[in-house]
């Protein structure tokens, strides 16, 4: 068998000097090369741990490239401090006792499964009330409801729910809408008492109920129902050696939570509406929900009068009712305004200005009032309708509303930290079974430093 070929050894080792040069030169101009690609980017900083991150710009080409932003969940681009941030709100108006159509409606707008499984699409799931009354379906809807309550939290959503006059009417014995059909799903009368007393559906009421909600679209402002303007503490100032006020450290947050760049961004629900001239509207919705619970307490907790109209006398409000209680249910209150359903658009674009600089919302959406054709959108979705006569006691059209929200980080490393931009945008539609109309889709730019609160919607 041949030897192999003999080789040359001063040939080879003036080749290994050569490559050894052009890959040293290759390697001090990447390493120059990329030092200046980390000190482009060494401004980045990560909220949690706060310490500077490097980051290559070749990775930040492709993870913006390859990265998408899941519902709900803050992404991150090229490990970096930014976070992209999505969620995804989901909310249906009045049932009224029709567990078929509400089954229909939350599929067909993403909220559960064929089967009426949490699916997992959404982040929060928000019904406004009036889910009893005119139907027969009272003990399923409540069930669900609770058990769908109990899914999304293990999957990481929420369900937030509101009570209308209707469970308020129930509550204080006023029946004037239930079916004797309904009544006989409980077996009697008393039971039903029972039942929406101290029983299972009354135990959920006062426990996961409230009366209105406050739903931060950015978990930056905190947790659902977080109160507008911020709770602050006892010291708010100390004294400069000047005399002037200066801000504790402590309290910057809390002013920007205020009136900084996204303190409004969020939605406020609730059944009837939030009137110009309730007397009880702050701090929001923590003021409204106090009041709220305590009149379910005083309702549920005393004995339980013979319900009208089967027996003719009225029961009314307890007599230890207060006159905020009595608010709460009168015409004007959140249960039973309808104000911004029937009230001239030139007076209620001007109102609800007010209303929402109040409650630090960008928007109020309510049921109570049906319109049998669509959800009804007023001041450039200001103002949002959303009852449409989903039960069959109405006949009206299947419907939700849907609003996607996203911030996403402008990648410019002139502009970190405080001076960070953003990209935010609002996609707000009314969702029927075989379409969806667009409500809004509104864009804007704003700057700041938004650290993500983990778990903050459970």
């Amino acid at each position: 068998m041949a030897s192999p070929q003999p080789t040359n050894t001063s040939q080879f080792s003036c080749m290994k000097t050569t490559l050894a040069v052009l890959f040293g030169l290759t390697a001090l101009y990447s390493a120059h090369f990329f030092n200046l690609h980390l000190q482009f980017y060494s401004a980045l900083q990560h909220p949690y741990v706060q310490r500077i991150i490097h980051i290559p710009f070749s990775d930040i080409l492709r993870d913006l490239q390859l990265q998408k932003v899941e519902s709900g969940k803050a992404q991150s681009y090229g490990g970096s401090a930014l976070k992209a941030f999505s969620r995804h709100v989901v909310c249906v108006g009045d049932l009224h006792g029709d567990y078929p159509n509400a089954l229909r409606v939350l599929n067909f707008s993403g909220v559960v499964d064929e089967q009426g499984n949490w699916s997992g699409k959404t982040d929060f799931f928000v019904q406004t009330g009036d889910i009893i009354d005119r139907g027969d379906d009272t003990i399923k809807l409540f069930t669900w409801m609770d058990r769908l309550r109990g899914q999304a939290i293990a999957a990481g959503g929420t369900v937030l729910s509101n009570l209308g006059n209707h469970e308020f009417m129930n509550a204080i014995g006023d029946w004037r809408y239930v079916y004797e059909s309904e009544i006989k799903t409980f077996g009697t009368i008393e039971a039903r008492q029972r039942m929406i007393s101290n029983g299972r559906i009354g135990r959920s009421w006062a426990k996961n109920y409230t009366v209105t909600t406050r739903l931060p679209l950015h978990s930056y402002l905190g947790p659902p129902n977080t109160p507008y303007p911020p709770v602050r503490s006892q010291v708010h100032f100390e004294q400069d050696y000047d005399g002037s006020e200066v801000l504790e450290p402590s309290h910057i947050r809390e002013l920007d939570l205020k009136d900084g760049p996204l303190s409004h961004v969020a939605l406020s629900f609730v059944h009837g509406g939030l009137s110009p001239t309730y007397g009880a509207l702050v701090p929001f919705p923590e003021k409204i929900n106090e009041i709220g619970s305590s009149l379910l307490q005083k309702l549920q907790k005393r004995e339980q009068p013979a319900p009208y109209p089967i027996n003719p006398h009225y029961p009314g409000l307890p007599e230890s009712a207060t006159a905020e209680e009595h608010e709460l249910y009168d015409s004007n209150g959140p249960l039973w305004y309808r104000g911004w359903a029937y009230e001239p658009e030139e007076k209620v674009c001007v109102d609800v200005e007010e209303v929402l600089k109040n409650t630090g919302t960008r928007r109020m959406i309510m049921g109570h009032t049906p319109d049998f054709h669509n959800i009804v959108s007023r001041c450039n979705g200001k103002i949002i309708i959303i009852d449409t006569g989903i039960s069959h006691a109405y006949g009206g059209v299947l419907s939700a509303l849907s609003v996607h929200y996203t911030l996403t980080p402008i990648i410019d490393p002139e502009n970190t930290g405080e001076q960070q931009r953003w990209t935010e945008r609002e996609v707000v539609k009314a969702v029927y079974e075989e379409f969806q109309h667009l409500v809004a889709d509104e864009e804007r730019e704003v700057v700041g430093k938004f650290t993500i609160q983990a778990n903050t919607g459970n």
